[in-house]
């Protein structure tokens, strides 16, 4: 499904709720992991990890997965600077995401290696985005993946191409890119998301299950006061305001910054699509 067929679907409201509140489930069950994608920089970054791992040859030691690539990459794609890549592998090894591997011939190179339990979060991720694509249009593809496990390791490689080429995955819109940048800032916007009605969805202002900004800051294990703060830079833009008293009231969010969050989607879902048809038909080859 290209682009426009997703965004153009009448369903997708719908789709995309059960989408988020999926991923609102995966967070609840794993928090730790799903923070390595809680912003658009760790998501990026842990993609490109991924997509090295899966890449990578173990008789060619430029080709392998180790701090010092990764960070190379990194900065290739202008994702974050060097010193953040470096960062971000320390964190991950700390968490036992990543392993250090046996030293090859050149007892210099420390391959990194990921363990099977870092790749239950992945394999979820794309069996929720799966799943969605066949609620709209009653493909057969969640189904597919799960007959053939053997496609994840040119699944994933082409998804994180696709994601880290594409313009509007790189640069999004004003309001989503304000909470991309929040840590845990696409849990906000999936818990937002998961508490819309889709049958509200041509609103101006589309009420939400958020009440309580405390109330939804804890559950996120976030400062009530960096929470907060975002909320009134996406109140200011006009993309989120209280039915009564701030903080103390139904939330909604502006048919504006809903829009923006199904056109996100549509973009993700259809380099997903587009890679999961590439990595089919090999598989089928």
């Amino acid at each position: 499904m290209t682009y426009e067929d997703i965004a153009g679907h009448p369903a997708l409201p719908a789709c995309v709720r059960a989408q988020a509140l999926a991923m609102q489930q995966a967070y609840q069950g794993n928090p730790r992991a799903s923070s390595v994608f809680a912003t658009q920089q760790r998501w990026l970054m842990a993609h490109i990890g991924l997509a090295l791992h899966f890449r990578r040859d173990p008789s060619d030691y430029r080709k392998e997965l180790t701090a010092a690539r990764f960070a190379d990459v990194t900065v290739q794609h202008a994702v974050a600077s060097r010193n953040t890549a470096h960062a971000f592998i320390k964190e991950m090894q700390h968490y036992n995401f990543i392993e250090t591997g046996p030293a090859g011939d050149d007892g210099r190179i420390r391959p990194l290696q990921l363990p099977a339990v870092t790749l239950a979060p992945l394999i979820n991720w794309i069996h929720i985005h799966l799943d969605t694509l066949d609620a709209l249009d009653g493909g057969n593809r969640m189904n597919t993946f799960q007959a053939r496990p053997q496609m994840l390791p040119q699944l994933q490689p082409l998804i994180a191409d696709g994601l880290l080429s594409s313009v509007p995955v790189r640069e999004p819109k004003q309001t989503f890119s304000l909470f991309t940048w929040l840590n845990n800032g696409g849990v906000v916007m999936d818990w937002l998301i998961s508490s819309v009605d889709p049958d509200d969805a041509g609103e101006e202002r589309i009420p939400t299950g958020v009440v309580s900004i405390g109330d939804f800051a804890k559950w996120l294990k976030l400062s009530r006061t960096h929470l907060a703060r975002k909320l009134r830079a996406a109140e200011a833009l006009g993309s989120v305001g209280w039915l009564g008293q701030r903080g103390h009231s139904v939330m909604w969010i502006s048919n504006g910054f809903y829009g923006e969050y199904l056109s996100a989607q549509a973009v993700k879902l259809a380099i997903i699509d587009t890679a999961f048809a590439a990595t089919a038909t090999q598989a089928t080859g």
